[in-house]
């Protein structure tokens, strides 16, 4: 497989983290508004709910692929394509760090 497609599957999966993320960050900022007070069990159980499936969708999305491809004997296509997801999800964190300090 070409290490181009290897780069792009590893920015579709980076950029799915990130959409993901944000739409998450979107419920939780506005979870007042869309859902009225919480009481606090039920609170709770959702927060934490929420917490154990963002962490398989993103754990999907980050290892995914790379399991498929390793299982199917692309050992290095699997490795590379870890390492350029994790590599692109770094980027897109500094991106925000970025824009964070420069908007303060």
């Amino acid at each position: 497989m070409k290490n181009s497609k290897i780069l792009f599957y590893g920015l579709i999966n980076s950029f799915g983290v990130l959409i993901y993320v944000s739409l998450v960050v979107t419920i939780m900022q506005n979870g007042q508004r869309l859902f009225g007070p919480t009481p606090g069990i039920l609170g709770a159980m959702a927060i934490l709910l929420l917490f154990v499936v963002s962490a398989a969708i993103t754990g999907l999305l980050v290892f995914g692929r790379p399991i498929y491809f390793y299982l199917n004997g692309l050992k290095s296509e699997s490795i590379k394509l870890l390492f350029y997801t994790l590599g692109w999800l770094i980027l897109e964190t500094l991106i925000i760090f970025i824009a964070l300090f420069l908007m303060k």
